[in-house]
């Protein structure tokens, strides 16, 4: 108990005190949109003229607009200030690219924003992912405004992610929003250094960056089996019934520059390929068939379905190129693999907990999966690293489990019960 004459608060002494609530991040200085040439040219030398990294944003209409280009891009430098671009309006970023593109860029998720960015033209050489250092750091959030809040001790209103960032004019609420997206970034990204070399993390964090930097696009070849739900259309004259109808969705949305959702959503898609409907007015009676553009289009959606019901070309049962059972097969189509997996598992868990680390950051799930299916022979430290390397691991990640893994594999050829009962 607290001495009473220090007059020092305990446990009994009535509720709570709350704690007192973070000062919110406030803005260095008003902003304003730079949409002219002559305006971005000066913002372009002022940047020029800072000093030190990059912090640089981008906001997209992902949810209102078919494409995924940035219709903002902010960019702050010590020094130098904080600057909006409208990259619609100003369209060549040459001279911006040219002036920052040796210096090191920090962004908040980077793999989110790379693609909009190098669109126009804005590709770094450096990166430092303040998203991905909450990740190798062990935060149990990685969100921009919880590891402001952790780190910094400001509150970071995020109530416009969300939003339609092609609107224009865009609200001076908005914009406030969105410069203190990058303001705050210098500051996060020296806390987080000191703490990924405290933790003896930089080396690692410096391959990860690079990695998401090197990160190639993947192309679906049949995008849309991302259709939500597709997996209950039963049949191939339904599944082709579905792609056609995704397909023709996907042009319109495309020339409207709109998000493909919200003409028509993928539940009423889906809806219709399981209904495989006989006539236009049996499509139009559909009470799941809705969208703004459901009725409007009526006629497109028709001749989509007669395509899927006609065709010839349809679709397989199940998409070929990739033979790996999913893991809960594996005990019965290969004994072996189930052993080594189940082993692998529970060894890169502890190695993860052991570097505070989530354990997919260690190594993905997918690629833990790939080498216990079809391992190197003969399996041993150095070709399970080479192994691991071709499917994209880096040298740190390699280092850390190549060899336990490896063992675990040696050890998989005998049946082992009690192992085989903790893992499961």
């Amino acid at each position: 108990m607290a001495d009473p004459a220090s007059g020092s608060p305990n446990d009994s002494d009535g509720p709570a005190v709350p704690p007192e609530p973070l000062p919110s991040a406030a803005l260095i200085a008003p902003v304003a949109v730079t949409a002219t040439r002559k305006d971005y040219l000066r913002a372009v030398t002022a940047i020029e003229q800072g000093t030190g990294p990059i912090a640089v944003d981008a906001e997209r209409a992902s949810g209102f607009r078919y494409s995924q280009r940035a219709y903002l891009i902010q960019v702050h430098r010590r020094g130098s200030g904080t600057f909006l671009f409208d990259p619609p309006a100003i369209g060549d970023f040459t001279e911006l690219q040219a002036a920052i593109r040796g210096e090191e860029w920090i962004l908040h998720a980077a793999s989110q924003d790379l693609a909009c960015l190098r669109e126009v033209g804005l590709d770094p050489e450096r990166i430092f992912d303040t998203e991905l250092a909450a990740r190798l750091l062990g935060m149990s959030r990685v969100g921009l405004a919880y590891v402001v809040e952790e780190l910094l001790g400001l509150h970071l209103a995020k109530e416009h992610s969300a939003a339609d960032w092609s609107t224009r004019p865009l609200p001076d609420s908005w914009l406030t929003y969105a410069a203190l997206d990058v303001e705050l970034l210098a500051d996060l990204r020296d806390r987080m250094a000191e703490l990924l070399e405290s933790s003896g993390k930089a080396a690692i964090a410096r391959q990860e960056f690079q990695a998401v930097l090197d990160r190639e696009t993947t192309v679906r070849a049949e995008p849309w089996r991302r259709l939500s739900g597709v997996h209950t259309v039963k049949g191939l004259r339904g599944l082709a019934v579905a792609r056609e109808l995704w397909q023709e969705r996907d042009q319109l949305a495309r020339t409207m520059d709109v998000s493909p959702g919200r003409l028509v959503p993928d539940a009423s898609l889906v809806a219709a390929a399981r209904a495989l409907p006989k006539t236009k007015r049996d499509l139009a009676a559909m009470r799941d068939f809705s969208g703004r553009a459901s009725r409007s289009e009526l006629d497109r959606w028709w001749a989509a379905i007669e395509r899927g019901l006609t065709t010839d070309d349809l679709p397989q049962l199940r998409q070929s190129g990739d033979t790996m059972p999913p893991p809960r097969a594996w005990s019965d189509r290969n004994p072996e693999a189930d052993r080594r997996l189940k082993r692998a598992r529970l060894t890169v868990t502890a190695i993860a907990e052991s570097l505070d680390l989530p354990v997919e950051n260690l190594i993905t799930p997918d690629t833990l999966r790939r080498v216990a299916w079809s391992p190197p022979d003969p399996v041993d430290e150095a070709s399970l690293g080479e192994a691991l390397t071709a499917l994209g691991a880096r040298p740190w990640q390699v280092e850390a489990i190549a060899g336990p893994v490896a063992a675990d594999f040696v050890a998989a050829r005998q049946p082992s019960d009690a192992t085989e009962s903790a893992a499961s």
